[in-house]
């Protein structure tokens, strides 16, 4: 296997290298392009056809993904085998959605079960806010579905803070009647630090108050949040991993503002891309398709960037999402196996929201020397009930962005020359709701996990966070042995009372 797989990607960097032409001339060249690379389900249609995707190129890559025996990695992880190798665990987030081995949704159901009995019990208590503290996925997922979502909705006002800066946790307790607060610790183990501290701050700010909180821990480690004095404990398990945990109890803020319903109808979307993406062919399969792009143009065109523009103000969040979900699952150095890869694994993602961004970056994307695939997303229905024109002039700046980047213009001038040919995709959405979003989501979650196993990489792991952060408690416990001679001067002058002395 191996050796077939050297020899597939020997020949798609071979592919590569050769000259690429115009990507508008493959429309000309080949008439069942747009129908082959759009594909339309679960309320979305997907635009493939303005990237630097040849037919050549898929076969080859529809190749790869059968010899690195992609369908057998969707079974395993659906079984709940142990996929995350370097912690000998399982990825059970599908199941928490509903999908996958029985015996683990019926788990998950159940877990779901008590979360909304406690939610249903917050909201008829009548608590005004919510001040949840966690951070990467307890924070980015949560944030992200409120944000998207909750403008209308008739639950508590949620504040999400995930940040150690105080000046985080300050803004958020301001816009919040203490007397009137749940206060929601969102961690998988308990002892993040960032976090730990953020929760003890937040009971302070309490206790000025003179008020004793209603404590909620959402957890993989339920008895480190009874000691510390958790009111209610939701627990997760351990095989669900932080950037795939909104799926789980870390979704009770959403809960709490947007209800029920919606809750159900963002696991039903999800669900139903997760079958999809199970059953269908390659270059039929909407999340396989996007990671088979996504490889092709960082792994051997060498475009080390993507970017992802999101032409909703509802959406504004998801590049910050999907910052994490890519980079800590995919930004990998060694192999399942433990051998150094050979090639890029994941490029860097980043991004901003529509017409903001156009007077920002785009000048980089346009005319600038880096080049890498551009993601445009949108919703056809707008929720504001603003004029039309509105919408309309949204939707006309999105599509032309992807057009003008793929023709360009010529000009007399060289600084008013636009080259043209960058590659761009479209994701239209329907329309902006929980289910359109679920299912959003899991496409990109799929869309990771597939393009880890055509990498042969672990994308459940994250030992690159830990590095930094064990540093730092170092220091902050008197241990400064080892700091190169910058460093150890920086700590002087920042932190005088740790004791650094410059080298």
């Amino acid at each position: 296997m191996a050796d077939e797989i050297e020899a597939i990607e020997a020949r798609l960097l071979g592919h590569a290298r050769r000259e690429r032409g115009l990507i508008v001339q493959r429309f000309a060249d080949d008439p069942t392009r747009l129908d082959r690379l759009r594909l339309k389900l679960c309320g979305i249609r997907f635009d493939f056809s303005r990237l630097d995707l040849d037919n050549e190129a898929l076969g080859g890559l529809a190749a790869l993904a059968d010899a690195v025996d992609l369908r057998g990695a969707q079974a395993r992880l659906a079984a709940g085998a142990t996929l995350n190798v370097s912690e000998g665990r399982a990825a059970t987030h599908m199941a928490e959605r509903g999908v996958g081995d029985p015996a683990l949704v019926a788990a998950a159901t159940a877990r779901d079960a008590g979360m909304l009995a406690l939610a249903e019990k917050v909201r008829a208590r009548g608590i005004g806010h919510v001040l949840q503290i966690g951070i990467g996925g307890s924070a980015l997922g949560p944030s992200l579905l409120i944000d998207a979502l909750g403008r209308d909705s008739d639950g508590p006002s949620v504040e999400i803070v995930s940040n150690v800066d105080g000046e985080a946790l300050h803004r958020a307790c301001a816009r919040c009647d203490p007397a009137q607060t749940l206060l929601v610790i969102a961690s998988k183990t308990f002892t993040t630090a960032e976090t730990m501290t953020n929760a003890a701050s937040a009971l302070d700010w309490f206790a000025a108050a003179g008020v004793t909180p209603w404590k909620v821990a959402v957890t993989a480690a339920p008895e480190v949040a009874r000691a510390w004095g958790a009111d209610d404990v939701l627990a997760f398990p351990e095989s669900v991993g932080g950037r795939y945990s909104l799926w789980s109890a870390v979704g009770l803020a959403f809960v709490l503002r947007c209800g029920a319903d919606a809750w159900a109808a963002l696991k039903a979307g999800a669900a139903e891309m997760d079958r999809h993406f199970m059953a269908a062919p390659w270059l039929g399969n909407a999340p396989v398709l996007a990671a088979m792009a996504d490889l092709w143009a960082h792994r051997f065109l060498g475009q080390t960037v993507r970017g992802v523009f999101a032409y909703d103000e509802r959406l504004r969040l998801l590049p910050s999402y999907l910052q994490q979900l890519e980079m800590e699952s995919n930004g990998k150095r060694v192999t399942h196996d433990g051998q150094l890869v050979e090639g890029a694994t994941a490029p860097v993602t980043w991004g901003a929201t529509g017409t903001d961004a156009q007077h920002a970056v785009f000048q980089l994307l346009h005319q600038g020397t880096v080049v890498g695939p551009v993601e445009l997303v949108a919703a056809r229905e707008a929720a504001h009930g603003l004029a039309p024109g509105h919408h309309r002039q949204l939707l006309a700046n999105c599509l032309a962005q992807g057009a003008a980047l793929l023709s360009g213009r010529g000009h007399e001038l060289p600084a008013r020359t636009f080259p043209g040919n960058r590659p761009s995709s479209t994701i239209l959405l329907d329309q902006l709701d929980a289910r359109t979003l679920g299912a959003l989501l899991a496409f990109y979650e799929q869309r990771t996990f597939a393009a880890a196993m055509m990498m042969r990489i672990n994308p459940f792991d994250q030992w690159g966070v830990e590095l930094g952060k064990a540093l730092a408690r170092d220091v902050l416990a008197g241990s400064l042995s080892g700091l190169d001679p910058s460093t150890a001067a920086l700590f002087a002058e920042a932190l005088p009372e740790a004791g650094a002395q410059p080298i």
